[in-house]
C-alpha cells in the first residue's frame, strides 16, 4: 500500500530536537560522491544551527509548503507487509471502555497485591510501518519504531474480597504521535534503516518540517516514581501516565531539569530512594548521568561523562554506593555514515570497558575496567560484595544489533544468543574476573527479578527465552524475536553434576518454564507477594499469544513451582501483539491525586 505524505508539516512547529538512536542499518558501505557529502554537511549544519535558534521552530507557511511539495513528489511511502508467521507483530486498535474480564482459569492467590500489570510495546499507527523510497535510495521503519501503546490488566478487590480483573489498551499520546494522528496520515520519513543517504536526508527533512529526525515513541518501558507511573524510549523525555484511563498527562523532564534523551531503564537506589537517569547523544556530550529526589521534584545531580564516542547504552546499573556505566565498542557514528558506511557498528578490533562511579561523583570520579569486547543491552543486577563490585547482565561477544548483511537463520546463534554473564570488579585491586554462568542453549531477552533486592546481593533472577534461531528470524535483514518460555536463575546453586552435564561445572543452575506449542510471551514481570519474607514469594506475570487461536491471555505462574502450569490463565478481550518491557504498580505506590484507588475499587465493587 502507498501513501501520500502531501501536507504534513506543522506551520509553527514547536518539538523539541531529538534523536532517536537507530537499531539496525544497512549493510551497504559504498563511499558516497563528495558532492553528495559536502551537501550532506552543508544540510545538517543548516539544520543544526536551526534547532539552536529560538526562532528556528518558525519557518514561514511558504517554506513549509515547499518542503511538503518536495517530500511528496520525491519520496514515495509504502506499508512494510507481514509474513504469516508474523501476524501478531500487527498492530491493534484502542479497545476503547475497560473492560472486565469473567474468563479465568485457575485461581487468582489472595496475597496477590492490589494493582495494575502494565506493558509498553510498538504499535505503529495506520496499520503497519513504513517503507519509503526515493532518488536517494530507500529507507525503512524497523521493527522496534511503531507508537507506544500499553496494555494494562487491573487487579482489584471488591467489598466481598473477591477479585475482579478489568483490561483496556491506549495510545501514548507522544508530541509526534498526535501530530500524525491529528493529519491521518504518515509524515515522518523513515530514517533508521536503509541507504545511508537515504536515511540521512530523510532525518534532515524530518528536523526542517517538524523540529526533530525521529518521532517520540515512548514504547518500550513503563517505570514508577514518586508514586506517579511513565512511559519510556531512551530518545526523548517520559510520559506521566495517568495509570486508570492510560491518558498521557504530559512529557517529565524533571521541572526542566533534565532537557535531553533519558533511559528507558532508571534505577532507584536503595536506602534514599533517589532515581538514578541518563541519556546518550550523537554528539558530546556523548552520555550524561543523573540523580532525582526521591520524591521526583529535583535534579540533585547532572553530570556530562567524558567519553570519546557515543557507545549505544541502553542501561546502566546502580548499586547502593555506586552507577554502573558501560562502554561497549557497538558505536553510533555520523561521519561515518556519511562516507556510506553503517551509522551504528560493532567496533571488533576496539576497546571496552566498565566504570564505576559514585552516586554524587563527577566525571573524573569514575573508575574504569577495560574488559574484552562486548555487548550487553540489558543488565540483571549489580550490588557490592567486600572489595567487588559485581555486575551481571545479558552478553554477548560481538553486535546483537542485526542488519541486512545478517540472512534469515545464518550464525543467529552466535550473533543472537546472549548469555548471563558476570563480571566482578576489584576497586581494591583494580583487576577484573569475568565469566559465563549460562550455555548458549537459549537466548535470554528481558530480565527481571524481585525489585526490593535492586542494587543488592540476590539469589534469584528471570528472563524470556528463545530456544530456537528460527524464532528470532523474520527473512533477510528482519528479526523479530518470540520467546516461547521463561528461565529462572538460581544464581547461588551450581548446574546439577551428571553426565550431561560435565564440563559445566561453574555454570549455575537454571530452570525453565515452557509454554505450549505456538504459544510466545512478552512484558514478563516478577509481581512480589503480600509480605513475602524469600526473594522469590511471588509470581512471574506475563502477556501470552496463541498463534494458533490468535488469542491472547495473561498467565500468572508461581515463581517458587517455576517448572509448573500457571496458576491462573486471564483470557483477554482483544489480541495483545508482542511487545517490550512490562512493570506491576502496585496501588499502595500511586499518589492519591490521581484517584486510582477510590475509581477503580468502585468500579469493581
Amino acid at each position: 500500500m502507498r501513501t501520500s505524505i502531501h501536507g504534513c508539516s506543522l506551520r509553527q512547529p514547536n518539538m523539541r530536537a531529538g534523536r532517536r538512536q537507530p537499531s539496525s542499518v544497512s549493510a551497504s558501505a559504498t563511499p558516497l560522491p563528495r558532492q553528495i557529502i559536502s551537501a550532506a554537511k552543508e544540510l545538517h549544519q543548516q539544520f543544526a544551527l536551526r534547532i539552536g535558534d529560538s526562532s528556528s521552530n518558525a519557518l514561514n507557511y511558504a517554506s513549509q509548503r515547499l518542503l511538503d511539495a518536495f517530500v511528496g513528489t520525491v519520496f514515495t511511502l509504502s506499508h512494510q507487509p507481514l509474513r504469516p508467521t508474523e501476524g501478531n507483530f500487527a498492530p491493534v486498535e484502542e479497545i476503547g471502555d475497560v473492560r472486565e474480564i469473567f474468563d479465568i482459569a485457575g485461581e487468582i492467590p489472595a496475597d496477590f497485591p492490589e494493582g495494575v500489570y502494565i506493558r509498553n510495546g510498538s504499535n505503529p499507527l495506520f496499520g503497519a510501518l513504513h517503507s519509503s523510497s526515493s532518488i536517494f535510495g530507500k529507507s525503512h521503519d524497523i521493527w522496534i519504531e511503531g507508537e507506544g501503546m500499553l496494555h494494562a490488566v487491573y487487579f482489584t478487590k471488591s467489598n466481598n474480597n473477591t477479585w475482579s480483573i478489568k483490561y483496556t489498551n491506549r495510545y501514548v499520546q507522544s508530541d509526534t504521535f498526535r501530530v500524525e494522528n491529528g493529519l491521518k496520515k504518515p509524515c515522518f520519513l523513515p530514517a533508521t534503516d536503509g541507504d545511508p543517504l537515504a536515511m540521512l536526508i530523510a532525518g534532515n527533512l524530518n528536523t526542517l518540517r517538524f523540529g526533530k529526525a525521529f518521532k517520540n515513541m515512548s514504547n518500550t518501558s513503563v517505570f514508577e516514581h514518586a508514586g506517579r507511573v511513565f512511559s519510556a524510549a531512551e530518545n526523548d523525555n517520559p510520559h506521566e501516565i495517568d495509570l486508570y484511563s492510560l491518558g498521557t498527562l504530559g512529557s517529565w523532564n524533571v521541572d526542566g531539569g533534565w532537557k535531553m534523551p533519558f533511559t528507558a531503564h532508571p534505577k532507584v537506589i536503595r536506602g534514599t530512594g533517589e532515581l538514578v537517569i541518563f541519556g546518550f547523544n550523537v554528539d558530546a556530550p556523548f552520555l550524561t548521568v543523573g540523580v532525582v529526589s526521591d520524591d521526583g521534584k529535583k535534579l540533585q545531580q547532572k553530570v556530562a561523562l567524558e567519553l570519546d564516542r557515543c557507545t549505544y547504552c541502553h542501561e546502566i546499573g546502580v548499586t547502593t554506593m555506586y552507577n554502573i556505566i558501560l562502554d561497549s565498542p557497538l558505536t553510533i557514528n555520523k561521519e561515518r555514515m556519511l562516507k556510506g558506511a553503517l551509522l551504528i557498528e560493532f567496533e571488533k578490533d576496539s576497546y571496552a570497558r566498565i566504570g564505576v562511579m559514585p552516586h554524587y561523583g563527577d566525571a573524573n570520579s569514575i573508575t574504569w575496567f577495560y574488559v574484552q569486547p562486548f555487548c550487553t543491552i540489558h543488565l540483571v543486577n549489580c550490588f557490592e560484595e567486600d572489595d567487588e563490585v559485581v555486575v551481571r547482565g545479558f552478553h554477548v561477544p560481538g553486535s546483537i544489533i542485526l542488519g541486512p548483511r545478517i540472512k534469515s537463520n545464518q550464525g543467529l546463534t552466535k550473533e543472537c544468543f546472549s548469555r548471563l554473564y558476570e563480571w566482578r570488579l576489584n576497586l581494591k585491586t583494580r583487576t577484573v574476573v569475568g565469566k559465563c554462568l549460562t550455555g548458549k542453549e537459549v537466548a535470554l531477552k528481558f530480565p527481571v527479578m524481585n525489585d526490593k533486592y535492586v542494587g543488592l546481593p540476590h539469589k534469584y533472577a528471570y528472563a524470556q527465552v528463545a530456544n530456537s534461531p528460527a524464532n528470532l528470524a523474520g527473512g533477510p535483514g528482519i528479526v523479530r524475536p518470540k520467546f516461547g518460555g521463561f528461565a529462572k536463575f538460581c544464581l547461588h546453586e551450581k548446574e546439577d553434576a551428571t553426565t550431561k552435564n560435565k564440563g559445566r561445572e561453574d555454570r549455575i543452575k537454571v530452570k525453565y518454564h515452557h509454554l505450549a506449542r505456538n504459544q510466545f510471551c512478552s512484558g514478563a514481570t516478577f509481581v512480589p507477594k503480600v509480605n513475602g519474607t524469600n526473594e522469590d514469594d511471588g509470581w512471574i506475570v506475563s502477556f501470552v499469544h496463541d498463534e494458533g487461536t490468535n488469542k491472547s491471555k495473561v498467565h500468572i505462574i508461581n515463581a517458587q513451582t517455576f517448572e509448573y502450569e500457571p496458576i491462573a490463565k486471564i483470557a483477554l478481550p482483544q489480541r495483545v501483539p508482542y511487545g517490550f518491557h512490562g512493570a506491576f504498580v502496585s496501588k499502595m505506590t500511586l499518589r492519591q491525586p490521581y484517584g486510582f484507588h477510590r475509581r477503580l475499587v468502585s468500579k469493581a465493587a
